[in-house]
Parts: C-alpha cells; sequence; structure tokens
C-alpha cells in the first residue's frame, strides 16, 4: 500500500515508473496500441453503471463545494457521454499511429540519406480540473503517440476519473502493455500538482487543462515545459454582409449549447450598418434563449439586454452570460480581439471573401473560423479523435492537441562508409 501522505516520494516513484514504461512504449507496435485502446472502449461500456455511481458520488461533492451550473455540467456523466467516451477511444485507436511517420526525406551530395521522423515526447504530465472525460482522452492520444502519462485529475472528478482509469490499465493489461504506462494521482492533496511541475528528471511537458487559476498557476510555477491556453474568451463578429438566418443560427449554437467548454462564445461583435437588423434579431434570441447580453450604450435600447462594465470585455463566462459591443467595421473588430482576446478561437460571419481574408490574415488566434459555431473548436471535430486541449502558446504545438501534436521528431542518417 503506497503512503499517500508524503507527496515527494509518491510522485517521484511515479514519475520512475512512468519514465521506465515510456522507454517500452516508444517501441511499442501500432497494433498493441490500437487493441490497447479498443479494449479500453470495450471496458468503458462495460462498466458504465459503475463509472455512473461514481459519478454520483462526484457530483455530490460537487453540490457541496457549491460548484456552478456550467462546472457542474462539466462533471456530469450520463449514459450517452459515457457513449461517447468510449467513442472517443475508438477513434483514437483507428487513426494512423504517428510514432515512426516520416515526415521529410533528403539525400545529400555528400551520399547521406536523412530522414526526419515523429518519435514520442517521453512523459506527459496532464493537470486537469473537473471534466472527467479528459481522463479517457489523455490517456488514449498519450497511449497512441507512444507516451506515458501522469494523470491528475480534479478534486471533484476524483471519483469519476479513477472508475475511467481503471478502464485504461484494463486495456494495457489485455494486451500485455506497461500498466505504469498510465497512471492517476491517488489523492486530492493540492500538493502532488506542485510536485508535478518540478520533475525535470521524470516529466518532459506539463498539461494543464482548467480555468485560469489552474492555468496561471501552471505556467507560472513549472519548470518542466508546458502546452497551455490561458483563458477561451471566443469573439464572433458580425460583418456587414453577414448572412442572417446563418448569424441566428451559429451565434445561439456558439453561445448556447454548452456554456462550460473553451469554445463557447463570450463576447458579440456587430458591425455598425446591422445593428438595427440582424444585430437585434440575434440579441433578441439570445436572451429570448435565457442568456444575459451585457451590452454598451449603442446596443443598451434592446428591451432586455443589460449595462456591461470595461471588465465584460476580454472575460470568460462559462455561463449563459455574453458580452456585445458596435464596432465601425471590421478592422475595429480585429483591433478589440487582439486587445481583449486570448488566442484561442474567434469567428467571422461574413459572405464577403476579402473581408474573410482578412480577418484570417490579420489575426494570429490558434483558430479562426468564418460562418461555423465556435463550439466546433474541438479536436474531436476536427478529426483527431479527441484532444489533450488547446493550445494558444506558439512554441511545439498550437489549437488542438492530439496525438500526432503529442511527437517530437528525430533525423535518421545512413550512408555507406561515408566520410566527410
Amino acid at each position: 500500500m503506497k503512503d499517500l501522505t508524503d507527496i515527494p516520494a509518491l510522485m517521484h516513484d511515479m514519475g520512475r515508473r512512468a519514465r521506465d514504461a515510456a522507454a517500452v512504449l516508444a517501441y511499442a507496435a501500432p497494433e498493441a496500441k490500437r487493441r490497447a485502446l479498443e479494449a479500453a472502449a470495450d471496458a468503458v461500456e462495460a462498466q458504465a453503471p459503475e463509472i455512473l455511481a461514481a459519478n454520483a458520488q462526484d457530483l455530490d461533492y460537487g453540490r457541496e463545494k457549491g460548484l456552478s451550473d456550467a462546472m457542474m455540467d462539466r462533471l456530469t456523466l450520463s449514459p450517452e457521454r459515457i457513449a461517447d467516451i468510449a467513442i472517443g477511444l475508438r477513434t483514437v485507436a483507428a487513426q494512423d499511429d504517428p510514432v515512426g511517420a516520416v515526415m521529410d526525406e533528403w539525400d545529400r551530395p555528400s551520399g547521406l540519406h536523412i530522414r526526419r521522423v515523429r518519435t514520442p515526447l517521453g512523459v506527459v504530465g496532464v493537470i486537469y480540473e473537473s471534466r472527467p472525460n479528459v481522463t479517457a482522452d489523455a490517456g488514449a492520444l498519450c497511449l497512441k503517440s507512444g507516451n506515458a502519462v501522469i494523470l491528475r485529475g480534479g478534486s471533484e472528478s476524483f471519483h469519476s476519473s479513477r472508475a475511467i482509469h481503471a478502464c485504461l490499465v484494463e486495456g494495457l493489461r489485455a494486451v500485455g502493455l506497461p500498466e505504469d504506462a498510465i497512471q492517476l494521482v491517488p489523492t486530492r492533496d493540492r500538493a502532488a500538482v506542485s510536485e508535478m511541475l518540478t520533475m525535470t528528471d521524470t516529466i518532459d511537458v506539463i498539461v494543464p487543462r482548467g480555468g485560469k487559476g489552474l492555468v496561471g498557476l501552471v505556467q507560472r510555477e513549472a519548470r518542466v515545459p508546458v502546452f497551455a491556453h490561458l483563458e477561451g474568451i471566443v469573439h464572433i463578429y458580425i460583418d456587414r454582409e453577414a448572412d442572417p438566418l446563418k448569424a441566428l443560427e451559429v451565434v445561439k449554437n456558439a453561445k448556447t449549447r454548452r456554456t462550460g467548454i473553451c469554445g463557447a462564445a463570450e463576447c458579440l461583435l456587430i458591425h455598425r450598418d446591422v445593428v438595427d437588423t440582424i444585430g437585434q434579431g440575434v440579441i433578441r434570441a439570445l436572451i429570448e434563449a435565457g442568456v444575459e447580453v451585457r451590452t454598451d450604450e449603442t446596443l443598451s435600447k434592446i428591451v432586455g439586454t443589460v449595462p456591461a462594465s470595461e471588465d465584460d470585455w476580454g472575460r470568460e463566462y462559462l455561463d449563459m452570460i455574453i458580452a456585445a459591443r458596435v464596432v465601425d467595421d471590421i478592422d475595429s473588430a480585429i483591433a478589440h480581439i487582439r486587445r481583449y482576446g486570448s488566442n484561442h478561437t474567434d469567428c467571422i460571419l461574413t459572405e464577403d471573401d476579402a473581408a474573410a481574408d482578412r480577418f484570417f490574415q490579420r489575426l494570429d488566434s490558434a483558430i479562426l473560423m468564418r460562418n461555423a459555431s465556435t463550439q466546433f473548436a474541438d479536436g474531436g471535430e476536427f478529426g483527431m479523435g479527441a484532444e489533450i486541449g488547446i493550445a494558444t502558446g506558439k512554441m511545439h504545438a498550437r489549437g488542438p492537441v492530439g496525438a500526432e501534436q503529442l511527437t517530437s521528431f528525430k533525423y535518421l542518417v545512413t550512408g555507406d562508409g561515408t566520410v566527410r
């Protein structure tokens, strides 16, 4: 029985075992990884009642802590969401294995043949909050990319994450891969997070997935490299050439489908020329859907809106609230997004190709969209099966981080007695 009170010793041991497992995964057969993920998916389906029971414990804990409705939605599992977890595992299983894939190859006049091939990062540490499905997503993507992973789920999802993790371990066991390839920190003690951030000898990269407080802490204190996004301050700009029906449907879906995800729209920018037409229609539809719309002075004449304060610009609500303001033109919209955005996901609604091109060229968010709901800012919707997070930095990985993004590369150089 591990001593869960000696956090440094516990984490050191997990790191050592993860490093050993990573050495095996680096050359594991693609077929073995595929079968492990399929077996894990089978286990998730078979153990759905146990996962739901564990989730019920977490929901009780969340209610006691007074979690918001959006956070409770993130935490909640249902038969449908458990089925989606299994589907996600099978989708990742079916993808091409990235490890060893040749990215480029060429010959040199010296007689050398050079290949650049994908290789695992090694050991990934994932620190996340209330969404228990991240346990499956992160475990699957790390395994597919040949990485060992140490998962530290949030205290709210403690029981759910353990139940899902048990299914992943069952998949590893079924094909003879090291069970230490996917480890879950077995304590709610926050000292485990601090320890992970300094484990430079055994963890190669940290991926934080959660709110501003968690990600900010990781970015400030980590000595291990970090793939992170700080916030999902997502903007939608309604251009003067927007289609009214598309605007109505896209904005409503982007805000209300699931308010607690990082791709949910948080700020609406409306071209001055369409304030009294498309703008009014969209805002009224949001209010009718139960959204609190916080507006600038121009839009405040719309019945049911609430005056916005300066704090409402650049704010991630993760709730049924959206900020809205009028802009004079597309360049004003771009300037607003540059000032208040978080480089996560931003969208333009327009039928004008030139306007869309200008929006795409002059903004540098990880994901830019045209005439599509920002709720699609998700690795599964990008065809990655799942994602370990949305990276907004500019080093190594940007946007949805799937299996391919969890690899680095190495050069394989061959000669024939070639000397310099």
